[in-house]
């Protein structure tokens, strides 16, 4: 199709992928698809090779700009049903960045204390500071995701937090955090191979949890959470992109590319010598 109608007029993957507006309905999302992929899955592995060594130089120069006072970093959100490849989309894209500079943060069940604040609390604490890029696995759209669907909050709390989010992330991108969220779009039948898969490997018995069964069932009312976050949530300034996770070759490329393409919007550069390099340098050679 024209490598995806030109990737949608040279917007690239971040045109391509952006959740439309007006509504989402998951259904209508294919999560075997691969849109825009470079060429099928040995030409994605090597493509996601060298964006890793893209990623790494964008990274290293949004650190050096944050010394000279420059207060932008980048903040990505990685959401999806369970085994959707949050750990594993981390692991892969984040191999090759400089480990000083990234904050990875798994979002767990909240703590009595976290429980006592205000639910973008634990949130705030965790963000990127000036120069890093920061990686959630899950979020603060778990306020609107697992609450809602099974009660732990009335219905009029968790409906005022869409608007507390957009306000929110509006604030993160006046401050100088380009905020990249991506929805991991699984699959049932493949999430159901997933969770077996685990089950036949004992290595992999850790990972599994009996309640994992019973969230199966509840799947309609998650993808329906899932709509009304991506719908209500995402804006100009913090917009969801939508990644089909069955195949995993393409969603590490695909997460990869959609970081880079952000990284290149900031445009980050090595900040000029405050003192005179040629005086330095002199200096130096006589000792």
């Amino acid at each position: 199709m024209a490598k995806d109608k030109q990737e949608k007029a040279d917007g690239g993957l971040r045109s391509l992928l952006r959740v439309p507006q007006g509504g989402v309905s998951l259904a209508d999302f294919d999560t075997r698809a691969t849109p825009g992929d470079p060429g099928g899955k040995a030409m994605a592995k090597a493509e996601t090779a060298q964006v890793r060594q893209q990623l790494a130089e964008l990274q290293e120069r949004l650190f050096a700009q944050s010394t000279s006072g420059d207060p932008r970093c980048l903040l990505l959100v990685l959401q999806g049903m369970d085994t959707s490849g949050k750990g594993g989309t981390v692991k892969h894209v984040a191999s090759g960045l400089n480990p000083t500079g990234v904050r990875v943060k798994a979002f767990k069940t909240p703590t009595d204390e976290e429980l006592s604040h205000p639910f973008l609390w634990r949130i705030r604490k965790a963000l990127p500071a000036p120069g890093e890029i920061g990686v959630f696995d899950r979020s603060h759209y778990e306020d609107v995701l697992i609450t809602r669907v099974h009660d732990l909050v009335p219905r009029a709390t968790w409906s005022r937090r869409y608007g507390v989010i957009n306000r929110f992330e509006q604030s993160l991108a006046d401050d100088g955090v380009t905020v990249v969220k991506i929805f991991l779009h699984i699959g049932y039948q493949e999430q159901k191979e997933r969770l077996v898969a685990r089950l036949d490997n004992p290595a992999k018995h850790w990972k599994f949890n009996d309640g994992d069964i019973a969230e199966r069932a509840r799947w309609p009312a998650y993808q329906e959470a899932y709509e009304a976050a991506l719908d209500r949530c995402s804006t100009d300034s913090a917009p969801w992109y939508l990644v089909p996770a069955d195949r995993k070759w393409y969603r590490n490329w695909a997460v990869a590319k959609l970081l880079l393409e952000h990284l290149e919007l900031i445009g980050p550069e090595y900040p000029k010598a405050g003192f005179d390099v040629a005086a330095s340098r002199a200096a130096l050679l006589g000792t």
